[in-house]
Formats: C-alpha cells, sequence, structure tokens
C-alpha cells in the first residue's frame, strides 16, 4: 500500500527520502556525520511544522487513512472485547461498533464510529457515517452497560451520520435526539474522545458524556469546512477559510470549554505510532474514570446536564 503524504508533509519526505538513500551508501562512502546533519534537519523540520499547523492542516491528519479507528484502539487498550451487534429493529449498522471490553483491570462498553481502509471496507462500514440503527444499537448497548453498572466511552469518528433518503424514513434525527436525551440522564459514568472527524449530529449521537476528550490533531464541530465553504461562498475553495472561521481544533474548543481535555498524538499524528498512541489514551481514560466512579449517580446526572447548559452561553 503507497504510503499517503500530505501536501505540508512533502518537505519532510523528501529529507526522509534522502537519508534512506544515503544510509544504503553509508559503509562504503563512510558518510555518518553527513548523515547524522541531515537526522537533525528532519528532526527539526518535523518539530517546526507539527507544531505550527494550521487549522486545516489538522482536519487533513483528522482525516489521514491510516490514522488508528475505533476498533484498532479497542484491540491495543482492552482485553476480552466481545462486540455486541444489531438494534432489534433493523439490522446491524456497521458504521458503529461496540461491546464489552477489559480496560486495564476496568470492564468497561466501548462504542464508537468506525471507518473503513480501503473502497471495500469503506463501503461495508458505510464510510464510518451510521444510519438510524447504529445510533439505536449505541443506545441499546449504553443501557445494557448501565444495567450491569459499567462505565461507558465513546469514540467519535465519522464525517457525519448518513444522510440518504432510507436513513430519514427509518428517522435520522429522532434517533440522534434520542440518543441526545437518553445519554444525558445515564446513571453511569460516560466518557466521551474525538478520535478524528466530529462532524454534526452524526458525532453528537454519541458524544454526551461527563468528560469530552479530544486527540491533539482532531476536528468537531456543526459543519464540515468544505460544506460551510459551500454554503458561504458556493464553492469548496474556501474550504481553508472555513476551517479559520469554524475554530474547530482541540484548542479553540478548550478555549470555549466544549471539551475538557486535549490528548497529545505522536509527532506528527496517531497514525505515526498506532501502539503509543494507544497508551497514551488508556493511561488518560484510566485516570479520568477513577473520580467519575466516586460520583453518586444523581450528582453525575446532574453535573452532565449542568455542563451541556453551560455551552452556549454569552456574557456580554
Amino acid at each position: 500500500m503507497a504510503k499517503t503524504i500530505l501536501e505540508f508533509e512533502k518537505p519532510i519526505a523528501e529529507l526522509e527520502e534522502k537519508l534512506v538513500e544515503m544510509r544504503k551508501v553509508s559503509d562504503s562512502l563512510h558518510i555518518e556525520p553527513e548523515i547524522k546533519i541531515i537526522e537533525e534537519k528532519v528532526n527539526e523540520l518535523k518539530e517546526s511544522i507539527y507544531k505550527n499547523l494550521t487549522r486545516w492542516q489538522r482536519v487533513q491528519l483528522a482525516r489521514h487513512p491510516d490514522r488508528p479507528y475505533t476498533l484498532d484502539y479497542i484491540y491495543l487498550m482492552t482485553r476480552y472485547f466481545i462486540e455486541l451487534h444489531g438494534d432489534r429493529g433493523v439490522k446491524d449498522d456497521k458504521a458503529i461498533v461496540g461491546g464489552f471490553a477489559q480496560l486495564g483491570d476496568q470492564k468497561v462498553m466501548i462504542i464508537g464510529h468506525q471507518k473503513g481502509r480501503d473502497t471495500k471496507s469503506n463501503v461495508f462500514r458505510n464510510f464510518g457515517m451510521p444510519n438510524p440503527e447504529g445510533y439505536r444499537k449505541a443506545l441499546r448497548l449504553m443501557k445494557l452497560a448501565e444495567k450491569f453498572n459499567k462505565p461507558i466511552i465513546t469514540m467519535i469518528d465519522t464525517p457525519g451520520a448518513y444522510p440518504g433518503i432510507e436513513a430519514e424514513e427509518r428517522g435520522q434525527a429522532e434517533a440522534i435526539a434520542r440518543n441526545l436525551f437518553e445519554m444525558s440522564k445515564l446513571k453511569v459514568p460516560v466518557i466521551v474522545v474525538i478520535i478524528g472527524e466530529g462532524a454534526s449530529g452524526g458525532a453528537l449521537g454519541i458524544g454526551v458524556g461527563d468528560r469530552i476528550l479530544m486527540l491533539e490533531n482532531c476536528w468537531y464541530s456543526v459543519i464540515s469546512p468544505e460544506s460551510c465553504s459551500s454554503i458561504l461562498w458556493r464553492s469548496w475553495d474556501y474550504k481553508e477559510q472555513a476551517a479559520e472561521a469554524l475554530k474547530l481544533t482541540a484548542p479553540d474548543l478548550l478555549t470555549v470549554k466544549v471539551i475538557d481535555r486535549i490528548i497529545p498524538e505522536p509527532l506528527g499524528g496517531a497514525h505515526k505510532n498506532h501502539q503509543e498512541m494507544a497508551d497514551t489514551l488508556k493511561a488518560v481514560l484510566l485516570e479520568e474514570l477513577k473520580p467519575l466512579q466516586k460520583i453518586k449517580p444523581d450528582k453525575l446526572i446532574e453535573q452532565r446536564v449542568e455542563k451541556f447548559s453551560q455551552m452556549g452561553k454569552v456574557i456580554e
């Protein structure tokens, strides 16, 4: 499979390619000092580029095809994962996966959007865009977790809920609205993690929790930059300006208290080292779960409702 290189990563890729060529002939030409200089330049360039990304560049990283998805995190972070299927009404929506698993010494319910890695798997997963039955499956699993008093972890990574006619016929808006209502009053701790794209109601359908965490190179917004650009400028050509205006990155959202914590990624993005990213996320989740489990259910619900009620308030 060809390696995906984003436009702003090309200077790094060129230097790394040069490094590979130099290492091949290093024994015969004795150019170790030159190799060391190039290595230092690569590291400096990486630091410079990845620490100063624009909002649009972070959107691109969030969509990187090699980025770990929900099932990747589940298999890297947990043990004894048992996937549960179906909404008991229509079908099993492959765009949302979930089930019980053991995270450290803690049994949890993990639910998240799931994309594919190639055309065939993306069609199978509907490109990570759930139908109503996906949200109803998610809610069924949340209620099951509540019944057995197990914490819930949701992972958001979707370009949006599926906008097809059949989805609307089966009650897409109602399914998402029902999840918002029911998640707000779950009696167990709920931690939400944005691991990639967080677009519109498709993200919010599993996005109500006690703690909202966000990986460093993700985006979370009511609309994608492209769609925003097409509405305001009648063209996708202004997507970069739209991304700046939407303020959809983790630092932006932490400032306005839409999220509670930013989780650092390996230099270059989560796709550079899946295991390192999974280890970091696991440690953060276990840390966040401890204090939440000490809160009584009624107080937990009260704090959750208050948290979301405060969002969007403006003081003039």
